[in-house]
């Protein structure tokens, strides 16, 4: 008993030899706190490097994250719902999320994407896709606690099945052997963008910068869009009613200045980074919308790398 108490409380006053008695338990273990290894340096540093055009969701997803990991006992888990038009960097956001989390990456066991086509492809079968999902996402949580969801495609979602989760992403639900409250959850989707999409044009047509568009604009109106609209997964949803959702995260439609930055940055990946001539090649052959002022880009980044494979 005596040894036993002489190594924990070597244990408790070095931190040497707690680092290596973590080491030691992580090279025998499969737990999921060993994997877990947040740098939220790092994704901040990668939002604000990589990611344009985009100061509202740069700003929230790194200070929610920040505050919520910080957290030890979170009252209830971090639930971000992404909305905005394609190719404005919801999904490489996602990834960026998963990537700074986990030392797997994306990869991990622990970070799960779900994908309406693919997951949930039939509507006639939703009552049987509740069951499966719940069922799924209890387990996983009660495999870890640290538990990653991705819900893409939101859009495409069988409405009503989302609501199966709303016990998971309140305060008062309780997941046996797990503190569930740590988990995260990341909602996305293009639902809400005609919202986001007209307060950015307004905000450009009174002459006003991009970054005075504030997250307050848009919060309430995505909530009301999302709930009201029937192509998506949050339609009369439960979880919006309930107010589970931590912040919505919106992603504005890229102006040609955003779209050449994503065309810099794919050829610098490519060993070209002084193509200005494909810079400007690939930007103006974009489509962009509206008709008088041809402000924003129809797909964002999205078509940029088959653009940049025509011109290079």
């Amino acid at each position: 008993m005596l040894a036993i108490l002489s190594v924990l409380l070597l244990y408790l006053f070095n931190p040497v030899f707690g680092v290596w008695y973590q080491n030691v338990y992580c090279s025998i273990s499969e737990s999921c706190e060993c994997d877990f290894k947040p740098h939220i340096r790092d994704l901040e540093w990668d939002l604000y490097k990589n990611v344009y055009g985009q100061h509202l969701a740069q700003d929230i997803v790194s200070e929610e994250v920040a505050k919520f990991l910080q957290n030890k006992s979170p009252e209830r888990p971090l639930v971000l719902s992404f909305h905005g038009s394609s190719g404005t960097g919801k999904t490489m956001v996602s990834s960026m999320l998963g990537n700074h989390l986990y030392s797997s990456a994306m990869s991990s066991p622990y970070v799960h994407q779900f994908v309406p086509t693919l997951h949930f492809p039939l509507p006639d079968r939703v009552k049987e896709y509740r069951e499966e999902l719940k069922s799924w996402v209890q387990g996983n949580l009660t495999e870890c606690a640290r538990s990653v969801f991705f819900f893409d495609e939101m859009e495409k979602m069988p409405p009503g099945l989302i609501d199966v989760l709303e016990p998971f992403l309140g305060p008062s639900h309780v997941v046996f052997r797990t503190n569930y409250r740590k988990a995260i959850y990341v909602f996305i989707g293009t639902s809400g963008e005609e919202v986001i999409n007209r307060v950015a044009l307004e905000n450009r047509q009174a002459g006003q910068e991009r970054e005075d568009i504030q997250l307050d604009h848009l919060q309430e109106a995505i909530a009301q869009a999302v709930y009201n609209s029937t192509t998506s997964g949050f339609f009369q949803s439960s979880v919006i009613q309930q107010k589970l959702i931590t912040s919505f995260v919106p992603f504005l439609p890229l102006s040609r200045r955003h779209v050449e930055r994503c065309v810099r940055s794919q050829l610098c990946q490519r060993g070209s980074c002084g193509r200005t001539d494909v810079v400007e090649a690939v930007g103006g052959d974009m489509l962009y919308t509206p008709a008088q002022g041809q402000y924003f880009s129809t797909t964002g980044c999205k078509a940029v790398p088959a653009k940049i494979n025509l011109f290079l």
